[in-house]
């Protein structure tokens, strides 16, 4: 096991830059997670820990050895891909063995190593079945093992869980998190799930056209975002966020204005008339049953139950904007109904319009 460590990475091709001036270091035995849109750089990152990718500039260490002209097959790393990659000709337990067979480890020690690790993911039924007779689950499974087996200094993952169903893959990431725990090798995990990456995490790498946007914990991540981007893209369903402009009465939508709270309007440094993103998670919005001017006014337009709670989408009324708000699953909607909502704007976060920069909190 070792730490990882990236300073001021990038990565052209041609003359596109992939990702440029990545810099975090990953302690030894943590678990860290890059996520981010389809595109942002993150398997870029990941490839290019492994060796996959050459680095353009900026230095690559696993632990305190300098990376960048080391092959792939000397890094002592072990990827796990989306695809699996699993031999077919091979039984699971063969396939498990393979690196170790490779690298000339004594027999009976990669028999102990098999053995061990097909305990530790439930495959010992499964040792002498081919990867055809065998569920996406499962498959994924024995590509797990095949790289914990190798006991390498640091674990790669690359969307392992992508292929699986709902069910499986939450069965499949507790048994990964549980693992981790239990092993303790470093881990770089690639995902665009967000729930995967708050559930997994140690930490969060959230990236953006190829550029790192912010590094934490997920729930300090998810509390306190850096800018628009993090706060919009970390949280399922997404923080809402409404165009308003800044006035000495509060915040204007589509003519309606919502009061700002004093303990908070009296740290802000706003210019009147001035243009802002609000945003409000959907789980600080309130329905209401009475109609005040500090009320926005709705229109249902999409209902999701989900069983202990409600999503519904709804647009406000005379303009574009479109909000997501959890609600009880005991409440019932249509699309077309007008709803009164309640923004705890205690909570609210304010945003640039243009740069997405944060200005509050």
């Amino acid at each position: 096991m070792a730490r990882v460590t990236l300073e001021g990475i990038k990565r052209k091709f041609n003359h596109v830059t992939a990702i440029d001036d990545i810099t975090f270091t990953i302690p030894d035995g943590e678990f860290w997670v890059l996520v981010g849109p389809s595109g942002c750089g993150k398997s870029t990152i990941l490839r290019t820990i492994a060796g996959l990718e050459t680095v353009t500039e900026g230095n690559l260490f696993i632990g305190d050895k300098l990376m960048n002209n080391i092959p792939a097959r000397q890094r002592d790393v072990a990827m796990v891909f989306q695809n699996y990659a699993l031999y077919p000709h091979m039984s699971v337990a063969e396939n498990i063995a393979f690196g170790l067979k490779m690298r000339k480890v004594d027999p009976k020690l990669i028999r102990e190593r098999v053995q061990t690790v097909a305990h530790s993911l439930s495959l010992e039924h499964l040792l002498e079945r081919k990867p055809k007779q065998l569920s996406g689950g499962q498959q994924q499974r024995v590509a797990l093992g095949r790289a914990i087996a190798r006991q390498p200094q640091v674990f790669l993952l690359d969307e392992p869980l992508s292929n699986l169903d709902a069910q499986l893959r939450d069965d499949t990431r507790a048994e990964l998190k549980q693992l981790h725990q239990n092993i303790g090798i470093t881990t770089v995990y690639v995902t665009h799930d967000q729930v995967e990456a708050m559930t997994l995490a140690d930490k969060i790498v959230v990236l953006n056209a190829g550029h790192i946007q912010q590094i934490g914990e997920p729930q300090n991540i998810y509390a306190d975002p850096a800018n628009r981007t993090v706060a919009t893209f970390l949280g399922n369903p997404p923080m809402n966020i409404i165009p308003t402009k800044y006035t000495a009465t509060g915040f204007e939508v589509n003519g309606q204005i919502l009061s700002i709270p004093e303990n908070i309007k009296n740290i802000l440094s706003l210019s009147k008339g001035q243009n802002l993103d609000l945003g409000i998670r959907p789980e600080d919005i309130q329905i209401k049953n009475e109609s005040h001017a500090e009320i926005l006014q709705v229109e249902v337009k999409l209902v999701e139950p989900l069983g202990r709670e409600t999503l519904i989408r709804v647009a406000v009324l005379g303009t574009g904007i479109i909000l997501n708000v959890q609600t009880s699953g005991n409440l019932r909607f249509s699309p077309g109904d007008k709803l009164n909502l309640e923004l705890d704007l205690q909570k609210l976060f304010l945003f640039d319009s243009v740069s997405g920069d944060k200005l509050y909190p």
